[in-house]
Parts: C-alpha cells; structure tokens; sequence
C-alpha cells in the first residue's frame, strides 16, 4: 500500500510541477502552419495576424523553423515582413544557421524531426492596437536556382511565437 502512495504521490508533484510551468509561460502568441508536401514554394509567404491588445510591454519575437532530413543547406535566407495596424511596414532579410559546423542539425528533437526557435524581433514594443501582420518566405536558394524556382525540401512547419520580455 506505501509504495501506491508514494507513486502516487511522485506523479502528483509531476503533473503539479508540469502546470506550474505552463502558467508561468511568457507566450503571448505561438502558432504553426504546416507546409505542403515539406517543400516550401519561395512566392509562398507564410501569413500570420496578431491582434496586439497590450501596447506597454516589450516582446520578443521568433520565427519557429521544423525541419526533416530532406532539408539540403546549412542555412536558411528569409524575408520576413511586418504590416503594422496603420499600415507602416517593415521588411527583413534574414540568414539563420540550421547546422554547427560539423553539419550536424541545430535545434531540438530526438527524432529526424528537429525545431529552430530563432530570434526575429528583440525587444519591440507593439505601440499601436489592431492587426499586425507577419509574413515570411523563403530566400534559400541553390548555386542553380538563381531565380527561386526550384521549392525549398524538408520545411514542414513554419511558425511565429511572440513572448513577453521578462
């Protein structure tokens, strides 16, 4: 009967623990979409809209990345934009490192599946209620694509997470 309680209690301080931690979570906003058949048409803008309601605390802003296998470069080039509520925007070209030097992936994930939460915006204050609009294409392209025709391989997941600076 004492070793029931005591599992029962380990897993009660863990389930306690796991919920504490999802209510300390400084994530305003996190969402992913998915790309077609993980090959990522560079025309084909990712578009997320935030409906910003606080206008005084800083935030942090990521680009999420999930990427397989097939994903062939060490770095990846996006464009990313930001259409502010009064229509002011802000465009980004931007160049993130996907292996170390050894060419093994960055990011986590046991399995061939691995995630990239990688810094966009740093410190930004969203100063104006409404929409904000955010927009990312790929920019990757190999030594015979020159012009993007070719889609990018092994993206499965796009994503934008926005989190409260503490």
């Amino acid at each position: 009967m004492q070793t029931i309680l005591t599992k029962n209690n380990y897993l009660s301080v863990f389930i306690c623990t796991i919920l504490l931690v999802a209510c300390n979570s400084n994530s305003e906003y996190s969402f992913y979409k998915p790309i077609e058949n993980h090959q990522w048409v560079s025309e084909n803008g990712i578009e997320f809209i935030v409906n910003n309601l606080d206008t005084i605390s800083k935030k942090n802003v990521f680009i999420n990345i999930r990427n397989n296998k097939d994903y062939e470069f060490s770095s990846l080039f996006l464009i990313a934009k930001i259409e502010f509520p009064t229509g002011f925007t802000v465009i980004d070209t931007l160049e993130y490192e996907m292996t170390d030097t050894h060419g093994n992936w960055l990011g986590t994930g046991f399995t061939e599946l691995k995630e990239n939460k990688l810094f966009y915006k740093e410190n930004v204050l969203f100063s104006e209620k409404g929409e904000y609009k955010f927009d990312i294409q790929q920019a990757t392209r190999g030594i015979n694509d020159i012009e993007g025709k070719i889609p990018l391989k092994g993206i499965t997941d796009v994503g934008l997470s926005i989190e409260k600076v503490k």
